[in-house]
């Protein structure tokens, strides 16, 4: 049913590429835009866990990801003065399939870009949609440059901050701030750190992961506080080094040779699960414009791959566009929720200042709750 059919894919991240590629292959003409010219990402590494390998094994890219990032056995839970706790049970999925993972996002991004030109999609940068008109066999679409085109499915896979779900959606609000927020920084790897580290106990939650042969990110989650402006560079590097002063193990390590010249970042954290229907008439969500989630449990990237590779499995088996996005909904429904209440459950916990081994019991039964497949 996707063969030959026009499909507009708004949104250039991982979501939107995921499904350009899935869509591509199965011979939809697809065209995706994104807003940004350049078409870049910024951030640091991304953590890769077990299911998400396994969506990306599907669409043809674990290798490339495998080459250009690090997989790992899995992670150890410490306490955060250094004390080891506990193994992470994170189950290995399938054979040959790495139990975890992490690259760095631009990498991973430029893994993805490569495959989405090399199918011949139509690539349009700097440009976004100013209006979305369903009609019995289509949408009309207006761009933000003020042409219009007709295409037979729109996917809106535009962010957190989607502009086709404002558009189309108007039963779905705005994602909601959990009232952490998370700290990241990229630099060199500390030479005794092999696999994922996990740092509990502290009123600041961290860990780090590897995301190359010489490169690690280190993420923090503490309380957000509301500030009219932006950290200054200055302030980012000084107030990191400040939250990890009471930390031992790797993250003292961290404080310790983290330069200026190391990318640091911070953003308060907001997750939604939207309600249904995720389509209206030919246009449909997917990734973080419908099932935004917070980083606790590694997933949004994965569960924006999953879903791409689901809502391209249920057009090509459908009679009809409707069948098909219905039956993708169906799947996707209760495992994205799964992923974005657990996700919150665990922050709150962190907030309340619950004792490690039950945080650490409910991210593993929540990764095994994913070993399960979609």
């Amino acid at each position: 049913m996707i063969s030959g059919k026009r499909i507009l894919i708004v949104g250039g991240g991982i979501g939107g590429m995921a499904a350009a590629i899935r869509l591509g292959e199965l011979g939809g003409k697809v065209t995706l835009i994104d807003i940004d010219p350049e078409w870049r990402v910024y951030g640091a590494g991304i953590t890769i866990t077990g299911p998400t390998l396994r969506a990306y094994r599907r669409l043809g890219l674990l290798d490339a990801i495998k080459e250009e990032g690090a997989i790992a056995k899995g992670s150890t839970i410490f306490r955060y003065d250094g004390l080891r706790l506990q193994q992470l049970d994170e189950p290995a999925l399938e054979e040959g399939l790495p139990a975890t993972g992490g690259i760095m996002r631009p990498k991973l991004h430029r893994i993805m870009q490569a495959r989405v030109k090399a199918l011949d999609t139509d690539i349009r940068l700097g440009l976004s949609v100013s209006a979305l008109e369903n009609r019995d066999d289509g949408v009309n679409v207006t761009f933000t440059d003020g042409t219009q085109e007709r295409f037979d499915l729109v996917v809106g896979a535009d962010s957190i901050y989607s502009a086709v779900r404002r558009m189309a959606f108007p039963h779905m609000a705005e994602a909601q701030p959990t009232g952490q927020g998370c700290w990241r920084v990229s630099m060199k790897r500390p030479p005794t750190l092999e696999s994922g580290e996990i740092y509990l106990g502290h009123r600041y939650p961290a860990g780090i992961n590897r995301c190359a042969q010489d490169m690690v990110y280190l993420w923090m989650l503490t309380p957000h506080e509301h500030r009219e402006a932006h950290f200054t560079d200055e302030e980012l590097f000084t107030r990191l080094q400040d939250n990890m002063a009471d930390f031992g193990g790797n993250i003292a390590w961290v404080r310790e040779n983290m330069t200026r010249n190391d990318w640091i970042n911070y953003r308060p954290l907001a997750a939604a699960l939207q309600p249904g229907p995720w389509h209206m008439g030919h246009i449909v969500l997917l990734g973080d414009a419908v099932h935004a989630t917070t980083p606790h449990m590694a997933s949004g990237a994965g569960m924006a791959v999953e879903s791409a590779l689901v809502l391209a499995e249920e057009l090509d088996r459908a009679d009809t566009v409707e069948d098909g996005l219905v039956a993708y909904e169906a799947r996707r429904y209760e495992r994205c929720r799964h992923v974005v209440e657990t996700s919150i459950a665990v922050g709150k916990m962190q907030l309340a200042g619950d004792p490690p081994e039950s945080i650490g019991a409910a991210l593993g039964a929540g990764l095994h709750r994913l070993a399960d497949d979609y």
